[in-house]
């Protein structure tokens, strides 16, 4: 474990997954005795995503099939995050979205209407059903005054068939096509934490983002006002830590080489 400075007292935790918790559906060794460990502590955490497909029911299954205990109220997605902050731009706001079952069940449940015809928004995430039609629309809806609103950036999706278009792909064709900046949701935007922060009922000094991407995750936290650890467990190794701190600007507050290390360092994080 390195840690780049003193930090106060961990008070909660907001816990990046692909990556960090799992590979694709394979458990990260050490993932169910974290949380295993943060419940023992009454440590108070959330799951946060990028994601948008998947509903929090969806990713709290997910967890539970690979042995890590889950609820959907853990989880934080940017599907959630994109509709509360359109909910709260614009209470009751007709949405037009790009996007699968978990960026539409968000939008009901925050109280907004989906609509084909003069939107409000145009909210987009990962479409896998996308068709040229579907993007016509969008690009439409965004020159008649929508606002364009992405989920999250993620350009590619690694899937167990290796990589394919993500969220982000689609959101350069709509950029590109409808001339209007998105507002962007999910890390390295703070929109996302921010949410994720609500949800946890913590401030931003009392809580630490851990995830093992620094463009996403560690970027997000600082952004955030929280402390950030680095896992060495997905993206980020040892040996390109320092190519990849310099492409995101960042560094963590602290580095630890796997989830075992990491509950020893919040066992004395939160001893102090």
């Amino acid at each position: 474990m390195k840690e780049q400075g003193q930090l106060p007292a961990m008070g909660g935790l907001l816990l990046d997954l692909d990556g960090t918790l799992y590979h694709g559906t394979r458990r990260i060794e050490g993932a169910d005795r974290l949380i295993r460990f943060l419940k023992e502590r009454e440590l108070p955490y959330r799951f946060v995503t990028n994601n948008s497909s998947a509903t929090p029911e969806a990713v709290a299954d997910r967890l539970i099939a690979m042995g890590i205990e889950a609820a959907a109220s853990d989880v934080c997605t940017s599907a959630q995050g994109a509709a509360g902050h359109i909910a709260q731009l614009k209470p009751n706001a007709s949405v037009f979205v790009v996007g699968e079952a978990g960026l539409r069940q968000a939008v009901e449940e925050a109280g907004l209407r989906l609509t084909e015809e003069e939107p409000d928004f145009v909210l987009q995430g990962i479409d896998r059903g996308l068709t040229y039609e579907r993007l016509a629309a969008a690009v439409r809806h965004i020159h008649n005054g929508a606002k364009y609103v992405l989920t999250n950036p993620d350009l590619l999706l690694p899937t167990e068939n290796g990589l394919m278009p993500g969220a982000g792909s689609i959101g350069a064709m709509l950029k590109a096509a409808g001339g209007q900046e998105p507002i962007l949701i999910g890390k390295p935007s703070p929109i996302l934490m921010d949410y994720s922060l609500d949800k946890l009922g913590l401030s931003a000094d009392q809580t630490w983002v851990v995830g093992d991407n620094l463009a996403t995750d560690i970027a997000a936290g600082r952004a955030s006002g929280c402390g950030t650890v680095l896992v060495l467990t997905g993206l980020t190794t040892a040996d390109n830590f320092e190519s990849y701190a310099d492409k995101a600007g960042c560094k963590p507050d602290a580095i630890c080489a796997n989830l075992d290390e990491l509950i020893s360092y919040i066992s004395g994080s939160t001893g102090r």
